[in-house]
């Protein structure tokens, strides 16, 4: 075992967090302040010494993830399991107007991670496609002498949800991983006598 640490960085502010509009899987993209919460995360980020870069296929979080890649000089991967939980028939919509259509839906999500909205995933749909990102991962420096640092760059909803995952924590424990700032990371690591993934900060940032 040699992935020692993973950072989730989530992506930059864009019009849709500026409006308060769910997103999901809609394409949308980064505000001259997300590109401005990128740029003054990457230098940060830069500091780490990452060993890859691995993104979500969604625009506002590859766009993210160049802006770090620019200033660490590694290329970007990407990768469609990183995607933000897919939001079914609430993307586009905000949090009032589901909840004038749909009394009690939103409660319902943000404490129950198997409930899932209309037409979406649930959180534990979001866990199961993207754990396997960092299992792949966990394979391939399996024999690598190195310790390892990789940056994966997503969205709020799914770090989350990874979080839980990696930490193996109990699904009634799920709600208690908040949210995340645009632009802001989460830390896992772990140790050779300590291999369990371990939380080491979180809604990090400038």
């Amino acid at each position: 075992m040699t992935l020692r640490r993973l950072t989730l960085l989530r992506h930059g502010q864009t019009g849709y967090n500026a409006g308060g509009r769910m997103q999901g899987h809609l394409d949308t993209q980064l505000t001259d302040e997300g590109r401005a919460q990128a740029a003054a995360a990457a230098p940060l980020l830069a500091d780490v010494a990452f060993d890859r870069i691995i993104t979500s296929d969604l625009s506002r979080a590859y766009d993210t993830a160049m802006a770090v890649a620019g200033a660490t000089g590694l290329p970007v991967s990407v990768d469609k399991r990183l995607r933000e939980t897919h939001l079914g028939d609430w993307q586009g919509r905000t949090v009032d107007e589901i909840e004038a259509a749909e009394p009690g839906a939103i409660a319902s999500w943000r404490s129950d991670p198997r409930w899932a909205p209309p037409g979406g995933e649930s959180r534990i749909d979001v866990v199961v496609r993207s754990l396997p990102v960092v299992a792949e991962l966990d394979l391939e420096y399996a024999d690598d002498p190195a310790e390892r640092s990789v940056l994966l760059v997503a969205h709020g909803g799914m770090i989350a949800g990874m979080v839980c995952g990696l930490l193996d924590l109990p699904e009634s424990a799920w709600p208690v991983i908040g949210g995340m700032g645009n632009a802001r990371w989460a830390v896992v690591a772990r140790r050779d006598d300590h291999p369990r993934w371990r939380l080491s900060g979180y809604n990090i940032g400038a």
